[in-house]
């Protein structure tokens, strides 16, 4: 990984927080970016009296997302928990839903699809330069498959 990616994707990412952040700031907090954090859990400690925090159960579909969510969780202030025999993927919080719903979840999504599209690229890379230029998926054919006599699954 060149060290200009990886900093164009950390720029990226605060990017998107603060793009979260003054949806509703004024001029003068816009002009104090590097108070993204700051003004976000203001918001959200403003909203505990009209939007009490409940129990939410999120679902993440792999261990980079799941790190990714618990990482902005714990950004602001909200501790993540799952009970016991739920699987990894899952996370358990307490927040306001319209925390989650304004901010929340759609700073995750962007924050995912920017981090996501970024390790597929570097992934693409590392086959393509180690073990074969060719990282297309594979060849869709029409018809049934054949019952497997063996298999294995990642």
């Amino acid at each position: 990984m060149e060290a200009t990616d990886y900093q164009s994707l950390v720029e990226k990412l605060k990017r998107i927080e603060r793009l979260f952040a003054d949806q509703a700031a004024t001029a003068g907090e816009k002009a104090a970016a590097g108070e993204a954090r700051d003004r976000i859990l203001l918001r959200l400690e403003n909203s505990k009296e009209t939007d009490p925090p409940i129990e939410y159960t999120f679902t993440l579909r792999n261990p980079w997302s799941n790190k990714l969510f618990v990482a902005l969780l714990r950004r602001y202030n909200i501790r993540p928990y799952r009970y016991a025999r739920q699987r990894y993927t899952t996370v358990m919080a307490r927040v306001s839903t319209s925390f989650v719903d304004e901010t929340l979840w759609p700073q995750f999504v962007q924050l995912d699809q920017t981090l996501a599209k970024y390790l597929d690229e570097v992934t693409d890379r590392v086959i393509g330069e180690s073990l074969n230029r060719d990282t297309s998926d594979v060849e869709v054919r029409s018809g049934q498959a054949l019952p497997a006599s063996a298999g294995r699954e990642a």
